[in-house]
């Protein structure tokens, strides 16, 4: 019955609109506050939604970059590739020529007096100070974006300096669904109200709702917001510059709004057929090494997380179809708020590339240590130790018996780590899974982001085990971790 309450209240949410869904969506990634079935059954919340018309598009381009838009882009088809909840896709050609120059000079007032209107418009004086602020680094944005987008596809646009004929770049462009940001705010306000009531009863108190509603206010605000993810693409490019196996889609400055997006189209395959195709163990052991290897950097040098690591997100560039020979097609093989458009990739090296960056993860500094200290324990086998960092960093709690607390960690982590010979065939997820069931149990609540991480660290290292059963995140985080603690080599 239990189950069955749960697959109606996520398809309640489904028909509810967008913010619900998004609701459900994170709330799935909150395991120290709902229950595993619950997390489990919230997670399928990927939703396809019917595209809204050309019409709309259009005007929205129109609004965007003028009515000679079409100067810009041009669209091979008028059909969206896809439609996720809060935006739809399409594949176009951008002129590189016409961003550049003139044309970007005419279009920059434009896009800083709409931009400026629609902060104001969303959040007030608050939202305009924040507009004020952002604006102080775009110059420097743009003009890396146009440097990078006229050497790396200085072979792909209109006649270069050579004299040589370009074909236009390949892009993919989003643009939010109609009355979306008013839809929002309205469900938004709702929210609040019902989170207020619901907090006056005694047994939902310690959950602090109206701290969980402001927490997933500003996410969504960043949702319905284009330029938030624009904004964290291009610092995951600049994160990983030195990193060649990893890499981001480049959004195109100035062709970028509240509400469009365009960004270059990555030829790649999704990382979810290699999880079901017969395919070598040692392309596999990469896949799984890399995406490791990215997710700690995130964590423990960049302090930056993609905090929506599903496999839908990550998509495999460089190497042949894993399987037969097929003719090139494209694919949709997942639809949520970022369309993942997939082709057969052409040969080059092999990296992994990322997706759909509107929500990240970051934590202050003392967080981070914290963290840090968490993560060591873990190593360790230091239970108590980890209930204690735990305790220090949870936002709020009503942890009744703190020495049982301590207790049912320690034992927790011992046995996890004693079932296992080796520290490789300990599953982290498993005991992360079991951690949030504990914190469950005492009512103890973490920080959003400090929630999020572990959740981005169970899900990348499930995808992980899935490639590679041998895969070892904790020998892989040694040497991060041994930068601030001794840790035995």
């Amino acid at each position: 019955m239990g189950a069955r309450w749960l697959r109606l209240l996520r398809r309640a949410a489904e028909a509810a609109g967008p913010t619900c869904v998004k609701l459900g969506q994170w709330a799935s990634t909150r395991r120290d506050l709902f229950s595993e079935a619950f997390c489990d059954e919230f997670s399928k919340l990927h939703v396809e939604v019917s595209p809204h018309p050309w019409g709309h598009t259009d005007e929205l381009l129109r609004k965007a970059f003028g009515e000679e838009w079409m100067g810009i882009l041009q669209f091979p088809s008028r059909e969206p590739v896809g439609s996720g909840c809060v935006a739809q896709v399409y594949k176009a050609y951008a002129d590189l020529a016409a961003i550049g120059g003139s044309r970007a000079e005419q279009l920059e007032p434009r896009s800083e007096l709409r931009s400026a209107f629609q902060a104001w418009e969303v959040s007030g004086f608050r939202g305009l100070l924040g507009w004020l602020r952002r604006r102080k680094s775009k110059d420097i944005r743009d003009e890396r974006s146009r440097e990078e987008l006229s050497s790396a596809d200085c072979s792909q646009g209109s006649p270069g300096m050579s004299g040589e004929l370009i074909l236009p770049l390949l892009v993919l462009v989003q643009v939010l669904h109609p009355g979306l940001v008013h839809q929002v705010q309205m469900d938004l306000f709702f929210m609040k109200m019902g989170s207020r009531i619901i907090g006056l009863l005694p047994g939902f108190k310690w959950l602090s709702l109206t701290e969980i509603v402001e927490e997933f206010e500003k996410l969504m605000m960043q949702q319905i917001d284009l330029r938030y993810e624009a904004r964290n693409l291009e610092r995951f490019r600049q994160n990983f510059l030195d990193v060649d196996f990893v890499k981001f889609p480049t959004p195109l400055w100035p062709l970028v709004t509240a509400d469009v997006l365009v960004e270059t189209f990555e030829e790649s395959e999704p990382i979810s057929h290699y999880l079901h195709v017969e395919i070598g163990t040692e392309l596999r052991q990469r896949l799984a090494r890399m995406g490791m290897d990215m997710l700690l950097k995130m964590i423990f040098v960049d302090n930056f997380v993609h905090a929506d690591l599903h496999p839908g997100n990550i998509l495999v560039q460089g190497t042949a179809w894993p399987g037969s020979a097929r003719p090139e097609q494209a694919v949709v093989p997942e639809l949520s708020d970022t369309v993942v458009l997939g082709v057969q990739p052409s040969l080059q090296q092999l990296r992994l590339v990322l997706l759909d960056a509107g929500i990240v993860a970051e934590l202050q500094s003392a967080d981070l240590q914290n963290f840090r200290a968490v993560f060591t324990a873990v190593v360790l086998g230091q239970g108590e130790r980890v209930a204690e960092l735990i305790l220090h960093h949870a936002r709020a709690n009503q942890c009744q018996d703190i020495e049982r607390f301590k207790a049912d960690m320690a034992e927790l982590v011992t046995k996890a780590r004693g079932n296992t010979i080796a520290l490789g065939k300990l599953q982290v997820g498993n005991l992360l899974s079991s951690v949030f069931k504990l914190l469950m149990t005492h009512k103890v609540k973490l920080e959003s982001n400090f929630a999020s991480i572990i959740f981005a660290i169970m899900v990348l290292e499930g995808l992980g085990r899935s490639l590679d059963p041998e895969l070892d995140i904790l020998e892989a985080a040694k040497p991060l971790l041994m930068k601030t603690k001794n840790l035995p080599p």
